[in-house]
């Protein structure tokens, strides 16, 4: 490692710059790779870029980082089997002929428990949730816009605090490329102080609860109940995938297609930690273990697709490959963000950074500040992954030098990032939600601000307070 001096921030900082700037954060990447190759030694700029595609390939190396970027893209084959095959029309079509939704309190509910349970992925936790729940909110008459807050607020701040789906797969490789040595620890550590997250489910919680509508929310609720569902020349946001869920049931969909899979990825997480860890949960391998729950359940799904007659082996290959193309640019930032996290390693960015730090912030300010910084990024860029694979190497690198508590500031860097994503207007889950709930698209961001910024001012509150107590 350099001896840590003002120009290794240069590369980290520079990568936010351009992808707040240019909202392209593979290309941000890129360039602050080149960058960090150059300033390591490079003799001249092309000889930098030349090292820049090394650095990159040498991810690879690294077995547990190449695991996670397998595992992104099986993860993105598996939605798409249970998506195209019928497991989510199945399962949507179980709760309504059990009809246990009688009013607008249980349809919001019911929105919210669906977010809360299904916890695989984010967007496919908004497709279901929207699919569901819409006709319900549509015959009581609650707005959309309140259907497509009530599930956003329990997508990515759900996905956000489970070890054991895609979330927990990146936030522990970025830990582990980080050079902490117990990730799993951390990362569960770091769910009780993720502030933001569990604010956001709980004020969500209490809207339903007291029936709780505020600022744009109120009108567009009294439009409803006047019998508009969109305000006039709004433009409702609608899916092809979305449409697909939506199909009138066909007779092969089956609940289980997804009931299965599901199960056997939340069993096979702990038991692949259990086994790689010689009997002890923590000491297992989270990238070994998440790519066999993965596995695992996409072999169920396929065992249980071609049991049924659902589809051919040749249609099943088809649907993981769309799949895993679907995931291709979250596997590339990862990649290139691992690669930007060895070069900052190496200039001793985290370093440099927390000797300032300690001579110029007080220790009380770090979180709230690591907080609102992975937030603005968030908010910029519309990607909480993004903001992970720039935030939580420059952070742990400040937990090195500062010998502090990492769970505390994965989990203001996690916190941060949920909370731009979730009020960016160009963020993906921004995005599918408003898909979901078929609504305007800024009339989901209108209405869903005031409450994210209360969720944010209670989490800004909090990480200050813990900053006062335990650094």
């Amino acid at each position: 490692m350099h001896d840590p001096v003002w120009t290794s921030v240069i590369p980290p900082l520079l990568a936010i710059g351009l992808a707040i700037a240019t909202r392209q954060v593979i290309l941000s990447l890129s360039i602050g790779i080149w960058m960090g190759v150059w300033l390591l030694g490079s003799s001249n700029p092309v000889a930098a870029a030349a090292g820049a595609v090394d650095a990159v390939i040498s991810v690879f190396s690294d077995v547990g980082d190449t695991r996670v970027l397998v595992f992104t893209l099986v993860i993105g084959g598996l939605i798409a089997t249970i998506e195209k095959l019928g497991g989510v029309r199945g399962f949507i079509h179980l709760l309504q002929d059990r009809e246990w939704i009688t009013g607008s309190r249980r349809a919001q509910w019911l929105a919210f428990g669906t977010g809360v349970v299904v916890f695989i992925e984010s967007n496919i936790t908004l497709l279901i949730a929207g699919a569901i729940s819409r006709p319900l909110f549509d015959r009581f008459r609650v707005s959309r816009e309140k259907l497509a807050y009530i599930i956003d607020a329990t997508s990515a701040p759900i996905c956000v605090l489970i070890p054991l789906n895609a979330w927990g797969a990146v936030i522990v490789s970025l830990l582990a490329s980080s050079g902490i040595e117990n990730p799993i620890d951390v990362f569960v550590g770091a769910i009780a102080f993720n502030f933001y997250a569990l604010a956001a489910v709980a004020v969500c919680a209490v809207v339903i609860a007291r029936d709780i509508d505020i600022g744009p929310m109120r009108a567009a609720q009294a439009r409803t109940q006047a019998g508009e569902f969109l305000w006039p020349n709004a433009t409702p946001m609608v899916d092809p995938s979305l449409l697909d869920v939506q199909q009138e049931r066909q007779p092969k969909d089956s609940a289980r297609l997804m009931l299965l899979p599901v199960l056997a990825l939340v069993v096979s997480m702990p038991l692949g930690l259990f086994i790689t860890g010689d009997g002890d949960l923590s000491a297992g391998s989270g990238s070994t273990s998440v790519l066999w729950a993965v596995l695992v359940a996409l072999g169920v799904a396929w065992a249980f697709a071609l049991s049924a007659r659902l589809a051919s082996l040749e249609t099943l290959m088809q649907l993981f490959l769309k799949g895993a193309g679907g995931l291709l640019p979250v596997a590339m930032i990862l990649l290139f963000s691992l690669a930007l996290g060895d070069i900052a390693n190496a200039l001793g960015t985290g370093v440099y950074v927390a000797q300032l730090a300690q001579e110029a912030i007080p220790t009380a300010f770090l979180l709230p500040l690591l907080f609102l910084l992975s937030a603005f990024i968030a908010f910029s860029i519309g990607s909480s992954w993004g903001t992970f694979a720039i935030m939580i190497p420059l952070a742990m690198q400040l937990v090195g030098a500062l010998d502090m508590n990492a769970s505390l500031f994965l989990a203001a860097v996690l916190s941060g990032s949920v909370f731009g994503d979730h009020a960016s207007p160009i963020s993906d889950t921004t995005v599918v939600a408003s898909m979901a709930a078929a609504t305007d698209h800024i009339d989901h961001v209108r209405t869903q601000l005031p409450y994210a910024l209360v969720s944010a001012a209670i989490a800004t509150l909090a990480f200050f307070g813990a900053g006062l107590v335990m650094l």
